[in-house]
């Protein structure tokens, strides 16, 4: 039973920094193949500018595209994409448009995310996070029927600027994130 879990990172977001990285490595321990989505060359000041954020959600979506395009999705029996920011809307369109099944971790997941996450999935964010509006990430949430975990403090990166604290809430983070990737499809 093959299983394969995609990252889709976000804007300045790579796949070593601390959420997906550890979610990598858990995927990897349940035994899926990992495959990295390394796209980049976004404008600059993307945040805040909605011309430049859509600009940036094709670009991702374009080399997504051609990243993936010799991936035969369905060699396996359970995929799951896990995506951070404008990573959330990138991995949640290819699964549309590809008619792709996969279960979600999305990562601080951006308000125009929401029109494209019709996949199951868990959802993070954090109180303090300046990219989206916390109520409407509540709201896409609560719609999707995407259960979310909120850490109180915590900006786009869910950090707080403390180490400890940073540390203590990365642990729950990646507790919740093994739970779900450790309950695959074939479980459903």
């Amino acid at each position: 039973m093959k299983k394969i879990a995609v990252i889709f990172p976000g804007v300045g977001y790579h796949a070593d920094k601390p959420l997906l990285y550890y979610s990598k490595k858990i995927a990897s321990q349940n035994g899926y193949e990992i495959v990295e989505v390394p796209y980049g060359k976004f404008p600059k000041g993307v945040k805040g500018s909605r011309e430049k954020m859509e600009k940036a959600f094709f670009s991702a979506v374009e080399q997504a595209e051609e990243i993936l395009k010799d991936v035969d999705f369905s060699a396996y029996v359970d995929i799951l994409f896990i995506s951070k920011s404008v990573g959330t809307a990138v991995s949640s369109a290819y699964a549309g448009k590809h008619h792709l099944k996969t279960r979600n971790i999305y990562y601080t997941p951006v308000e125009a995310s929401f029109q494209f996450m019709t996949q199951p999935g868990i959802a993070f964010t954090g109180t303090k996070d300046s990219w989206v509006d916390h109520e409407a990430v509540k709201e896409g949430c609560e719609k999707g029927g995407f259960p979310l975990y909120i850490t109180e403090g915590a900006n786009h990166s869910l950090e707080t600027g403390d180490v400890m604290t940073d540390l203590e809430n990365l642990q729950k983070i990646m507790l919740a994130a093994e739970k779900y990737i450790a309950c695959d499809s074939s479980d459903k």
